[in-house]
Order: structure tokens, then sequence, then C-alpha cells
């Protein structure tokens, strides 16, 4: 059914309202209000009929609950007076009362994700400090949430509310690029200010009403902006001056400003010339009885200080330092103001994580380490993101038969002869990879089977990010264009049922790859919008869909975010890209991305995810085409930094401080995977500590040698450790070994170096000093057997069944990388708890107060945090993985040998008596491993 897209939005605007008193509406209540509505509304003359089946699926997928709650991590120090319980009655909250009814009414938000930003804001502005309270006060937090998961809607309630609460000044450090700061002045016209800022800055009744503003019955709220969403809009001293409005006054003040030096600076001399008073004890200029809100989004870009701390003989940070430029500026603009408050939000944050808490200078003040406050957000329903697509969680049995991810990505490997990956500035490609010409047809197929959905006015978007360099991108624009003009006219005049037409190619693709696709994600994902379509519904809709596409270079500027607003019918475009299309852009409708600029940097490969995020009923059309060198790298950072998540919530369950975090991230051995490479400087010392974490083997060098030499090593502890003191599941254990047996085993076994795992000294180093605590004196070795294996191999008079583990890239000649990235499976951490160690981990996880919102109904197994944190300090454990050569899935062999490959996996418990190694980055092998 043809449906006219303004009686279907208000159809369904009217429907969520009706469900707004109805937290979890069931099918039938939907069903019922929805007919309801459409009764209503068919009496107005000018109402277009609506597909109500349609209408029904999207407001069941809309109503999707949240799963998990926000957990945190604040600090018990400082004068922090708690002030929002007592305080809330008697505050106005116009603001967010206007963004409440503007979600719902306008955003079709349902009720139940807006008392969730509700809630979610609420314990951030009770973290910052009371507006209105005397004297001077500085708070400092983070909010932690996912890549293109709606951190904007967040601090636009948060923004809301503070303002409301008397914030006077609110200030958002908004990206690097004048497309990210355009885009993000856009969202807040529309959720905090209520008029668009191209016509004017200064409210005015007369100002053009967007968004917030646009709402029926709602009052034009007083609130300046001295800056706008024009590509020039950003802040000037000449034009604040112009528009003659002052920080302080009755009303709110916002800018959004880029994160760049001499924006800063002018900032900076305007607040303090405006408004500044000398402190006649400390000469500094001080903007008193302003409270300040400092917003900085993507936090961890350009915020952290990257120069060595000089510190004096007693290991110290000297009073007075040279910071990096925005770093230093962002710390000057707070340490001006008698009351300021500063929330990072990054989906990033382990850079932020390191900053030194201590750290402070005279002109600069202090860093910006989330001293007062971290929250971590859950993710919202319905969120695609790396876990989903790589099919990779911390606590997965890699044995499981689960598909790797969703069978969203196309692994290609024809691209290096056409486009180097080292390639210059100067690069002329001669021709596309034949594999970017089909992503191109799977674009126009996306776009086709959309619109056969009932998706008449969508925008839809595909991402090429092929090179950094801009003469590059606009040659192979310039080809990218050419290929879609050819598609295009082939679509127009060749016949359908010609043998060899585009249609026939395109009709292949269909039934080779989106039919099975969208089977496989039908049976794993509950979206009711993922509705069937029949090719010959998409046929007739291709030659539509390619002749809407244009193709377009992100160049940074604000139009790159401006057409999307200007069309509200929807567009289709090929954005080409590199770096400006790294952070925080969001690319509407993105279903299919060409990604091959390896970047092996863990903040930037997670940013430039843009494939992240929201996918209401087409995430079975996304499509993301990239090397099997990223897929490696993507499942890598993901391991890492979920650990650190998990260990964010376990702490929360302590009542740590962000201190305590902040040191634990810094001393894990996953902070340091994902964070040396990215904000490290050549001689930095870590200190590290292996406390409450599970290091294993998961590269192998695939050389016949090594590996044997390895087994012999195994084979050589066996005999010595005897006869086994036990057997768990069929796997020997041995138990009461003395740690010299641990010491000389990591001495004699041959470790594969790589940028991902830490070096094998380190943990010998930490297993002696622990020694001297008493600690880790006593191990348990347990030689894994899969009972139901199809090969084994007999270490002396045991038979074990070996292993599999099967390789990221089967392709690769010279290194074996485990696919899921660990060797271990989860329930081998518990081989040396008795019953009722076990049950007091699971008892640990299950009352956990952070742990509330998850179904632990299926749930035997605890995870490895509560595992370890049960283990006494007196023991460790290890796990000997003998791993199958040759597994029967594999076309080629591993290694050329019968005789298993030797993995190794050490399970630290958790002590509060853990020393930290010390470690050096050298910035040579940093560069050699992850220069991109």
């Amino acid at each position: 059914m043809k449906t006219d897209m303004a009686s279907y939005e208000t159809a369904k605007a009217l429907t969520l309202v009706t469900l707004k008193n109805t937290p979890n509406p069931t099918s039938e209540t939907i069903r019922e209000n929805v007919t309801q509505i459409l009764a209503m509304l068919s009496k107005l003359p000018d109402f277009e009929p609506v597909d109500i089946e349609y209408l029904i699926k999207d407001i069941e997928s809309c109503c999707e609950v949240w799963k998990g709650r926000a957990t945190v991590l604040k600090s018990s120090q400082g004068d922090h007076v708690v002030w929002l319980p007592a305080e809330k009655s008697q505050v106005d909250w116009k603001f967010w009362r206007r963004y409440q009814k503007y979600l719902l009414e306008a955003k079709s938000i349902p009720e139940s994700s807006i008392s969730r930003i509700d809630d979610f804001t609420d314990r951030i502005l009770e973290l910052l400090e009371n507006p209105l309270r005397d004297g001077e006060w500085d708070r400092r937090g983070m909010v932690v949430g996912q890549v293109q998961s709606g951190k904007t809607s967040n601090y636009t309630g948060l923004i809301c509310k503070s303002a409301d609460a008397g914030y006077k000044l609110i200030i958002v450090l908004a990206g690097m690029h004048k497309s990210l700061r355009s885009q993000t002045q856009i969202r807040l016209d529309e959720g905090f200010l209520g008029f668009d800022t191209r016509q004017a800055r200064k409210f005015d009744k007369e100002n053009l009403r967007i968004g917030v503003g646009n709402l029926l019955g709602e009052d034009f709220i007083t609130v300046h902006s001295l800056t706008s969403s024009e590509d020039n809009g950003d802040f000037s001293k000449k034009v604040a001056q112009q528009v003659g409005v002052l920080p302080g006054g009755a009303d709110p003040v916002i800018l959004v400003v880029k994160k760049q030096k001499s924006v800063l600076t002018n900032l900076i001399n305007w607040a303090i010339s405006v408004r500044g008073q000398k402190d006649p004890q400390t000469g500094k200029t001080v903007v008193r009885n302003i409270p300040l809100l400092v917003i900085d989004d993507e936090a961890d870009n350009a915020s952290v200080n990257t120069k060595l701390i000089p510190v004096d003989e007693d290991n110290q940070p000297l009073a007075d330092y040279e910071v990096s430029a925005i770093n230093g500026k962002i710390r000057e603009l707070l340490h001006h103001f008698e009351k300021s408050a500063y929330v990072g939000y990054t989906a990033t944050p382990f850079a932020n994580i390191f900053i030194f808490p201590e750290s402070e200078t005279s002109t600069h003040g202090e860093d910006l380490f989330p001293k007062d406050f971290i929250i971590n957000l859950p993710p919202p329903p319905n969120y695609i993101g790396p876990s989903q697509i790589f099919g990779i969680a911390p606590d997965e049995d890699p044995e499981t038969e689960k598909e790797l991810g969703l069978a969203i990505i196309r692994v290609i490997n024809d691209y290096h002869h056409k486009i180097p990956d080292s390639h210059s500035k100067d690069f002329v490609p001669k021709d596309l990879p034949e594999s970017l010409k089909e992503a191109l047809k799977t674009f126009i197929i996306s776009c086709a089977a959309r619109k056969s959905r009932g998706e008449k006015t969508c925008h839809n978007s595909m991402l090429v990010h092929i090179t950094r360099y801009t003469a590059v991108q606009s040659k192979l624009a310039d080809m990218i264009n050419q290929e879609l003009i050819s598609q295009r006219r082939r679509l127009e005049y060749e016949k359908p049922e010609s043998e060899n037409s585009i249609y026939r190619e395109m009709e292949g693709l269909w039934k080779a790859d989106f039919d099975p696709t969208t089977r496989e994600i039908l049976s794993r994902i509950q979206d009711p919008l993922l509705i069937p379509v029949v090719w010959d519904s998409v046929k007739a809709n291709l030659f539509d869909a390619a002749s809407r596409i244009r193709v377009k270079i992100i160049n940074g500027t604000a139009k790159d975010v401006l057409d999307y607003k200007d069309n509200p019918e929807g567009i289709s475009v090929v954005a080409i890209g590199g770096d400006k299309l790294s952070r925080g852009l969001t690319l509407e409708g993105l279903t299919v991305s060409y990604y091959l600029r390896a970047s092996r940097m863990y903040d930037t490969l997670m940013q430039m995810g843009r494939w992240f995020g929201f996918r209401p009923g087409y995430i079975d059309l996304c499509r993301l085409y990239t090397s099997q060198e990223l897929v490696d790298w993507y499942q890598f950072i993901n391991i890492a930094s979920e650990e650190l998540r998990t260990e964010f919530d376990f702490m929360a369950s302590m009542n740590a401080t962000p201190r305590d975090y902040g040191l634990r991230v810094r001393t894990h051995p996953d902070g340091l995977k994902i964070t040396a490479v990215n904000k490290m400087r050549s001689g930095t010392e870590m200190d590290l500590s292996f406390s409450n974490s599970i290091e294993q083997t998961v590269f192998f060098q695939r050389d016949n040698a090594i590996q044997e030499k390895n087994l012999h090593v195994i084979e050589k502890l066996i005999r010595q450790l005897g006869p086994e003191t036990g057997k768990i599941e069929g796997s020997p254990c041995w138990s009461n070994i003395s740690a010299n047996v641990i010491l000389e085993l990591i001495d004699d076994f041959q470790f594969k170096e790589s940028s991902k795992t830490l070096r094998h000294g380190l943990i010998k180093q930490y297993i002696e000093n622990q020694n001297i605590r008493q600690e880790l004196i006593s191990w348990t070795i347990a030689l894994i057997n899969k009972q139901k294996a199809t090969k084994f191999y007999d270490f002396g008079s045991f038979h074990i069944g070996l292993t599999e583990r099967f390789p990221v890239d089967p392709n690769n000649k010279e290194v074996y990388a485990i696919i899921k990235g660990q060797i271990i499976s989860p329930k081998h951490e518990l081989i040396d708890l008795s019953e009722v160690e076990k049950q007091r981990a699971l008892d640990s996880m299950f009352n956990d107060p952070e742990q509330q919102d998850k179904d632990f109904s299926k749930i035997s197994i605890p995870s490895g945090p509560y595992i370890r944190s049960t283990r006494p300090p007196i023991r460790g454990l290890l796990l000997i993985y003998p791993l199958d050569p040759k597994p029967d899935r594999l076309e080629n062999p591993i290694i050329e040998s019968d005789n298993p490959i030797m993995g190794l996996a050490f399970s630290f418990p958790y002590s509060e008596n853990a020393t930290t190694v010390r470690y050096k980055v050298n910035n040579i092998y940093w560069e050699q491993e992850f220069e991109s």
C-alpha cells in the first residue's frame, strides 16, 4: 500500500502518546491502540490511508525494552554537596519537559526510552554541583557510551536540565571539523534552542522555529546561542559582541565550538574580558558567579595531553610544564571560572583513564581526569554494536558453533594491486576493484529493497573509506561516479530478461547473498520491521533507486550534514572520505561500507566504525566490505575493551572510585594493549598488574620446529608432575604445584611476541613479586581434554582429546591467530574451585547491584572477574590446551604436523596486595606494530 509519510508519522506519534503510561505494551495493546488512532484519523479530510501492519511492527520495534542499567563510579572525596533530591521539586524543568515532549511527539521515541534518558541524565546532574551553590567549586566526570548509540540525545537532555537548574553558560566542544560542529549545532538547535541559528543567534520571538520550538502548545523559551550551524558559525569575538548577549544574565547562553586552539583562545579571552575579575591574591582573572558547564563530545579526541609530564627527583610532577594545545586550552577555560563542571562523553574512554590524576599546572589548572565520576551507559534496545557485528563477547565459549557475528561482513582481497595500502598522495588509481563495483550494485539493491519494504522517504548512505589523501579521494569519486552512471544506464536500457543484463547480475547477488543473509539474520534478530521481500518487488525499484544516488566527498564542511536536513523526502548518497569521517559524523541510513584503510589505533578503529548504531528494518541489507586484517583487529580491540568494561561493572559493585578504576586500567594488561599505541610517548613507563586477569596465548608462529619444541616442553612438564591429583570433566589436574614449576615453564616455552599480547617476562616478574608476599605460591595445572574430540594425543598415560580453535585468517602463512581472540572456555576457570567457591562466585555475580537488570535465568557459569575474585590470592591456575593442528573444517592444516600446538592460559586471582611490574614503552616497537 502506498503510504503518505505525513499521515504515517502523525499516526505513529499519536499512537506512542496513547502508550505513554504503558511501560511494556503487548502486541495486542499496540494493535488495539493503532486501530483506534487510525479510525479517528480516517475521519479527517486530508488524511491518507496508512499500512496498518507496517505501523504496528514499527511501534513494536520502538517499544523494545531497555536491558541493563547505568553503572557508576564516584569519588567520596572533595566537598560535593548532594543537592538534586531536595531541590528537584523546586526547579521549573521547562527545557526538559519541552525536550521530553519533542522526543515523544516529533522523534517518535517511546516513553520507556525517554524514561531511561530521564533517569540517566538525573544521575549525571546530581553528580554535578548545584549551580546556585555559593563559593568556588569544580566537578569533572565522564559518560561512556557505545559508538553511534545516541550520546547526543543524552547530553542534549543533560543540557536542558542544567539550564533549568541554573547553569548560565554551556559550552559544547564538538570535534575537530566543521562538519561535526555543524551537525551538533543543528541537533541542539532542534532539541534545546528551538530556533534555526542560521537565521539568528540571539533569541527573538520572530526567529524561525524548529524542533522543540515547533511543538504545539509549548512556549518559546528564551535562550541564546553565540554560534550557528552555518559553515562559518563557530565562535567569534566580533560576532559575540554584535549579538550583544553576555553570559550571567537571566537566560542561559550556549556555544557549540570546535576543538581548535584559536577558537578556544578567543573564547577564553572573550569570557574573561566581559565577565572576568582580577583575584587580588593570585593575580589570576576569574569569572565569578556564572556557573559553567562544558560538554566535551568525543572527549578522547584531542582533549588528552599527549606530552610527557616532567618530574622532579622524587618522581613528582613539576609545578608548571608544557601540555598539548587543546588540552591546555580546555583546562585554562575551566581554570578561569569560579564555578565549573566538565563532562566528557566518549565511546573509547581508556586514553582519558590514562590521564595522570595528580597532573596540574599553575597555568592550566588540573588535568581532565574524571576524578568525580564515571558513568557507563548500557547500549539502547536494537543497538547493533561491535559485539553483534563481530560476534565477540568476553565470556563466550570459543567452542560454541555460533556463527562469527552477523552475516554482513564480506572479506575482500582483490584491491591490493589497484589500491595499494601504502599509496602516497600522488597515487593515481587506474581502475576500481571488482569488489567495489559489486559493493555499488549491493547498495542499489539495498536502496530498492528498503523501498519495497515501504520506506519511501528514508535516507540511504554508502561509505567508501579507502584513503586519507583528498586528491586520491577526488580521483576515486570520479571513477565511482562513472561506474554508477554505467550501472544506471544498463538498468535503463538493458532488458531484464536478457541473459547478460545487469538485472540478471543483481538477481544472482540477491539469491546468493541477500536471500540467505536475511533468513540467517531473521533467525537471530528480533526486529518486527524485517519484512521479507521478493525479488520481483526489488527489481521494479532498481532503476529508481539507482537514479537517486549521488556521489559526495566528505571534506569536513557544514554542507556535509545539512543535506540530510534539507531533504525530508530522503536522499541516497555514496560518501567518500578519510579522516573527516572518522569521528562523530553520522551517515543517515548507512547500509553499505567499503572500508580498507587500516589504522591499528584503538580509538580510531572504534570511532571509524560508522556501521555501528541503529538499523531498524534493514540490518539484513547492510554490508561491510573489508580486509581480513581489519576484521582481526576489530575482534581484538573489542575483546580488550569489553574486558575493561566488565572490570568497570565489577569495581562499581565494590564501591570503587574513578581514581581506583584509573589505576586498574593503567595497570591492567588489556589497558596497555588498547591505549599504549595511542597516547604514549617513547620512554613512557607503565606499571602493570595481573591481579584478576586472564592471560592466554592466542597467537602462534606457524613454524613446525617451534611448535614441536613447545610440545616437548609440555611433555617434560607432565612427566615431572607425575600422577594427577584429580580429574575434572575428563581433564587431568595437579594441585599444590610450586610456583617454581610455573616459572621454569615460562622460561622454557617459546611464546609468539605480538603487539596484542604482553611479553611473558612481565608475567614471570609478576609471579615472582607476588611470591615474596606469599601469594601465587600454590598452583593448579589442568591439561584440557576435549572428550568429544575427533583427534587425540597421548601425553604419557593421558589420552587427551585435541581442542579445535580456528584461525582468523587461514591464509596467513606466518601467524596462527585464534578466532574470537581467546583460547579458553569460560567454564575452565572454575576447574580449581570447590563447589562452595563456585556457588560463592555465582552469588557474588547475581547479587551485584550493578547486574540486577540482566537475565540470569540461563546462566550457570559466573563471569571471569567473579571467578578470579573468589579464588584465594595464594592460588594460581594454569590451563594447558593441546590444539588440533588440522581441524576437520579447514581446507589446509595450520601446521604440517599431526602433533598438537600447545596453548597456555594463566588465570590470576584478585589480590589486594597486588604488585605492579614496571614496563617501558619503546616508541620504535609500537610504531612498527601500530602505525598505519
